[in-house]
C-alpha cells in the first residue's frame, strides 16, 4: 500500500494578499537599519558565529528583537497558522527565533542553501517553515531574484508580500545588480519531524 500526501498539501505558498502595508514595510526597514548590522555568516549554530564565505553569502543583516516589534510578530504568527493549516500541515509550529532583516546591495547574494540544519542540536527548534517578505518596492533594485531548486523557479514578490516554504527546500537569492533589496525572513519551528 502506498500512502500519499493529501491533495491540499503543498510546501510552497505565495501570499495573494500583503502581509504588511507599505507603511509597515517602511517601519520594519527603519527598525532593521537602526539595529546593529553585521556581515552574514554561514555554518554556525543559529544566530551564533559561523564563518564568512562571500562566495556563498554576502549581505548585511540584523536581528529584530521580539520586544521591539510585537505588532510585527503577532501578524506573522497569524499568517503562520493560516498557511500551515491550509497548506503544509506541520505539527505544533511556533515562532522560535527572532526575525532576520537583510539588505542586499550591488553584487550581494545568498547561494543555494536550506534553512534547516541536518544537525538538529544546532537549532533551537527544528525549522519546518520559512517565510520571506520583500520589504521594499521591487522597482528600487535589479537582480536579487528569489529562486527555489524546483527547476530554478524564480518567484517574484511585491512589496509587503511573502513566500512561505518548507525550510528543507533549497533556495537562493541571486546577486543584486543595482539598488538595494530589503527583506524579512522568519522561521517557524517545532518538535522534530517524524
Amino acid at each position: 500500500m502506498v500512502i500519499k500526501e493529501p491533495p491540499w498539501k503543498t510546501y510552497l505558498v505565495e501570499a495573494t494578499d500583503p502581509v504588511f502595508s507599505i507603511d509597515e514595510c517602511n517601519k520594519i526597514i527603519d527598525l532593521g537599519r537602526n539595529l546593529p548590522q553585521r556581515d552574514a555568516r554561514i555554518g554556525g549554530p543559529v544566530r551564533e558565529e559561523g564563518k564568512k564565505n562571500y562566495k556563498i553569502r554576502k549581505t548585511a543583516l540584523s536581528w529584530i528583537p521580539f520586544k521591539q516589534a510585537h505588532w510585527m510578530y503577532a501578524r506573522v504568527e497569524r499568517w503562520m497558522h493560516i498557511v500551515n493549516n491550509k497548506h503544509m500541515g506541520f505539527y505544533q509550529l511556533q515562532i522560535g527565533e527572532v526575525g532576520q532583516f537583510s539588505s542586499y546591495s550591488k553584487k550581494q547574494h545568498y547561494d543555494w542553501h536550506t534553512d534547516s540544519n541536518y544537525e538538529m542540536s544546532k537549532e533551537p527548534l527544528v525549522r519546518k517553515m520559512s517565510m520571506c517578505i520583500l520589504l521594499n518596492d521591487p522597482k528600487e533594485f535589479k537582480g536579487g531574484e528569489f529562486q527555489i531548486v524546483d527547476h530554478k523557479r524564480t518567484l517574484s514578490l511585491k512589496q509587503g508580500y511573502a513566500i512561505f516554504f518548507a525550510s528543507f527546500i533549497p533556495h537562493r537569492v541571486l546577486p543584486v545588480k543595482k539598488g538595494t533589496r530589503h527583506s524579512l525572513t522568519i522561521w517557524f519551528g517545532g518538535p522534530p519531524l517524524t
